[in-house]
């Protein structure tokens, strides 16, 4: 590798866009680029304790920085936050490269064509690791010429076996070891644990967090001891399933390069009293033989949950625990990392200064994180130009990480599917035009859609309803409302914010059985695209103590994880009646009831919908400013409300030339929107029974289209009605 003579600058460095991961590149600021004098695509050197060359491309920060991905930063020795020198660099073209793979490869084909053209334009050097779309991470054994090197369409590439394979042969061990100076960063490459800054979307700000308490304390120490502190001995992560929280450990070990090991609660466990805390003792005695190392203990709660008199063995297991986090600040560099989606199960006592020193949580993402996450999990799969990631994290309220993982695993099944169906319909096709492999299609994403729902509300039947107001007839100034209190906070959180105006937290919908209530909430869910709660109120009842309450407390702990949300509680005056009446559990619900929707006002992405047909037994507590602060009523339809009802349910049904909708709504004045639709339905059915039986299964089903709902069959449907 050689230089051009010219300057060099002296930038931070910070870590790369998720899209840029595995690229080969270094994004430079503006400023940079003309104090260097170089072009997007030009080649620079980037020395840390080691020297490496990438390419360059514009980068839209400010200041000196340079954002290179995690392959890069081992190359040149170097983590996020330090410094290193970047100046001009020349490389030459490569003839001939070989490469060897990190993980053996799926299937027996040649694999050097495929390396060869993704890593066409790409600068690699002998003793350096690169990650190859589909092969994942490879070392580079040898390049000719010797030192930086161009891969081009006419590079010859030799793919080696995996190194458990070559471990197998001396000859070849022997033959592809790398040369003195790449032995460092080669060898830490082939001990990491695959995982990278690059790899987690959406959780810059904890990440950074959990760096500062576990990088510091594993490569500097001795700063610490210079303020006269300790430093951290352990760190607890928590929050639902799905988001992150393993893959944040692992990435922290790899970048710090540091022995990472990996404490299951099933493996600590024994029935021998006394093995479950020798194991666990095993475990922190080898990381400190390992120092630096970090300890990551998964579902901590499971062997540190709360201690009690009759768990003698957890008992025993948490002590150790706390004994040997004590010990750490003897032990030296050793971090703990605690994760777990219970915090609250887990004891006390190691929740505090000098065990678990801080407490990060790991929640959902928003939108901005969801579609780093998809950056992340659509970085190596071929997307057709209609697929939108912008528009697709916009619909994913509540989807944790492991949620859009199995979204695009989905998607890219169904190219799969797709891509079959199109090879069995066109076999004829010999010369395959398709040699690239199908491309993952808008259409793909939204089949995956209806099929992966949020893992966080899974057990709420969390759903996003396909009914709009175009399927609720009348009732103009209703949706009008429920509009602007769930649909403008959402739209025009601009105008909120700039008016210092909080939404309405709460919407009571009330009036007689039959007119739209629940239809409402259903619909205004599907117009907004949130994520809808139903739960009838007698579901929270339950006649063992602190069970109901616990049940309200955890709905509404999952809503907000899956903000936007609505929270639909419908016959509410199940559950809210008026205290003081004797029903011990009630009063119970109705002021946890009051306690969550007090905290509602502080998340504007959660609403709550309730609706009764008896708002008079409802406490009063409930019905006040800034809880249930919004009463509408939903009344029996006009006529011109009935007209639309009726216009809905009749949509797309064979009605006779005698049938006027108008006329109808006339007649069936009183009724409920419910009494409409038990009409419509019972004409129908009218018409079905006549030409069933006058016809027989046979005829009947090949003149179905004959079928035709008239006035005669209205006016039985309605006397019918009129009986009841």
């Amino acid at each position: 590798m050689s230089g051009n003579g010219g300057e060099s600058v002296e930038l931070t460095v910070e870590g790369a866009h998720k899209r840029d991961a595995g690229r080969g590149i270094a994004r430079l600021p503006e400023s940079v680029r003309s104090e260097l004098g170089v072009l997007s695509g030009s080649p620079v050197i980037i020395e840390g304790e080691g020297m490496t060359v990438v390419k360059v491309w514009p980068g839209d920060d400010e200041g000196a920085t340079v954002r290179i991905d995690s392959d890069t930063r081992a190359n040149a020795g170097v983590n996020i936050g330090d410094t290193v020198r970047v100046r001009v660099g020349s490389v030459t073209e490569a003839t001939d490269i070989s490469i060897q793979p990190l993980e053996p490869l799926p299937g027996t084909d040649e694999y050097a064509h495929m390396v060869r053209t993704r890593l066409v334009d790409q600068m690699v050097q002998a003793g350096e690791r690169t990650h190859i779309d589909g092969l994942g991470t490879c070392i580079v054994r040898s390049t000719e010429p010797d030192g930086a090197v161009r891969v081009t369409a006419q590079t010859d590439v030799t793919v080696l076996p995996t190194i458990d394979q070559a471990s197998d042969s001396e000859d070849a061990e022997r033959a592809e070891q790398p040369t003195s100076a790449t032995a460092a960063n080669a060898g830490r490459a082939e001990t990491a644990t695959g995982v990278s800054y690059e790899d987690i979307g959406g959780l810059d700000e904890e990440l950074d967090r959990i760096r500062e308490m576990i990088e510091m304390p594993l490569a500097e120490p001795e700063r610490f001891r210079e303020l006269g502190i300790d430093p951290p001995s352990g760190v607890l992560m928590h929050g639902p399933p799905g988001t992150g929280k393993t893959l944040i450990a692992k990435a922290v070990a790899n970048e710090v390069d540091a022995y990472f090991d990996t404490i299951s609660g099933p493996e600590i466990v024994s029935k021998y009293k006394g093995e479950s805390e020798e194991r666990l003792r095993e475990a922190f005695e080898r990381a400190e033989d390992e120092a630096p190392a970090i300890l990551f203990i998964d579902e901590i709660d499971s062997i540190a949950g709360s201690r009690d008199e009759d768990a003698d063995m957890e008992n025993r297991v948490v002590a150790q625990l706390l004994t040997l986090m004590d010990g750490l600040e003897e032990r030296g560099r050793v971090v703990v990392i605690g994760a777990t989606n219970r915090v609250d199960a887990v004891d006390e006592a190691l929740r505090r200064g000098g065990r678990f020193d801080r407490e990060v949580e790991i929640g959902v993402p928003d939108e901005s994180g969801r579609r780093e996450i998809l950056d992340v999990h659509t970085r190596e799969m071929p997307l057709a130009d209609d697929v939108d990631l912008d528009r697709i994290a916009a619909q994913t309220h509540g989807f944790v990480g492991a949620d859009l993982a199995s979204l695009t695993t989905e998607a890219a099944m169904s190219s799969l599917r797709a891509e079959g169906d199109r090879a069995k319909s066109d076999t004829d096709d010999s010369d395959g035009g398709d040699s690239e492999g199908p491309a993952v299609t808008q259409s793909d994403f939204d089949a995956a859609m209806a099929l992966v729902d949020p893992s966080a509300m899974r057990e709420y039947v969390a759903e996003s309803p396909a009914v709009s107001f175009d399927d609720v007839g009348g009732l103009a100034e209703v949706k009008q409302t429920l509009t602007e209190a769930i649909e403008w906070p959402l739209s025009y959180s601009e105008l909120f914010a700039a008016t210092n105006t909080d939404p309405p937290s709460g919407i009571l919908l009330y009036g007689p059985p039959g007119t739209g209530k629940t239809l409402l909430a259903r619909a205004v869910a599907g117009e907004s695209d949130v994520n809808f709660i139903h739960v009838a109120g007698p579901e929270i009842m339950d006649r063992y103590v602190g069970e109901s309450e616990e049940a309200v407390r955890e709905l509404f702990e999952r809503a907000r994880q899956t903000a936007p949300s609505i929270i639909f509680l419908d016959e509410i005056d199940a559950i809210a009646s008026h205290r003081g009446q004797g029903n011990e559990v009630t009063e119970r619900v109705v002021s946890q009831l009051l306690a969550e929707l007090d905290g509602i006002t502080e998340n504007p992405n959660l609403v709550v919908l309730a609706a009764t047909n008896r708002r008079d037994m409802i406490d009063d507590a409930l019905l006040r400013p800034g809880r249930l602060e919004q009463h509408v009523e939903v009344p029996n339809p006009d006529a011109a409300a009935r007209e639309e009802i009726l216009a809905v349910h009749t949509r797309g049904k064979p009605l006779g030339e005698d049938v006027s909708v108008a006329e109808l709504a006339a007649e069936l004045s009183g009724h409920s929107g419910a009494e409409l639709e038990a009409v419509v339905r019972e004409a129908s059915m009218l018409a079905i029974r006549e030409m069933a039986d006058e016809l027989g299964p046979a005829e009947a089903t090949e003149r179905a289209e004959e079928v035709r709902i008239t006035g005669d069959h209205f006016r039985r449907a309605i006397a019918r009605a009129a009986d009841r």
